[in-house]
C-alpha cells in the first residue's frame, strides 16, 4: 500500500483523511448518502448520555457525467457516524406505497433555541425526519470510497451492516 493510502486518503476520490468531525462539518454534505442502520448505545456509565450511530454510504464526491454519458457517477465510502451524549430524540417515518430506503436530504446544525445546551441536530430524509441534541459527532470512512454508477452501495460491496468507528488507512 502506497503511503498516501495509509494515511487514509484516496487521491482519485478527492478524500484527504478518513476521519471527520464536527469542526469539519461546514466542509462535509450527506444529500442523498443512504442509511444502512441505526443504533442507540447506551453511555459508558449510568450518569452518562447515549451514543447515536449511524453505519451510512458517505458520498465523497459526485463526478459530473463526460459525454456520451448523462448520469453522475459516485465516490462512496461506507462509514460510521456517530453522534455523542444524545438527548431529546424525535422522528418520524413516512414510507406508505415507498421503497423503504432512508436516504437523507440534508444534515443541519443550529444552536439550541431554549439554552439548554448542545447543537441541535436535523437529518431531513426523503422520507423521514430526525431530530435531536448531541455534543458532537465523529465519521469513520471504513473502507476507501469506490466508484459507482449509483448513489449507494450493494450490501455486499460494502460488506454488511456495521458500526465499527475505525477507518481505513
Amino acid at each position: 500500500m502506497d503511503a498516501a493510502m495509509s494515511a487514509g486518503t484516496h487521491p482519485e476520490s478527492g478524500l484527504t483523511k478518513s476521519i471527520w468531525s464536527d469542526a469539519d462539518f461546514d466542509v462535509m454534505g450527506w444529500h442523498d448518502g443512504t442509511i444502512h442502520g441505526l443504533c442507540v448505545q447506551p453511555g459508558a456509565s449510568d450518569d452518562s448520555l447515549p451514543r447515536l450511530l449511524l453505519d451510512i454510504d458517505y458520498i465523497v464526491r459526485w463526478v459530473h457525467p463526460v459525454a456520451p454519458q448523462t448520469h453522475f457517477s459516485f465516490w462512496i465510502a461506507p462509514s460510521t457516524l456517530v453522534f455523542d451524549d444524545v438527548w431529546d430524540v424525535e422522528g418520524d417515518l413516512d414510507f406508505k406505497g415507498m421503497a423503504l430506503s432512508l436516504d437523507i436530504d440534508h444534515l443541519r446544525r443550529s444552536a439550541p433555541e431554549d439554552g439548554r445546551g448542545g447543537p441541535q441536530w436535523h437529518i431531513e430524509g426523503h422520507f423521514f425526519d430526525l431530530k435531536f441534541r448531541a455534543t458532537g459527532f465523529h465519521q469513520y470512512l471504513r473502507q476507501a470510497p469506490q466508484h459507482a454508477e449509483r448513489p449507494v452501495l450493494s450490501h455486499s460491496e460494502r460488506g454488511g451492516i456495521s458500526f465499527a468507528e475505525i477507518a481505513f488507512a
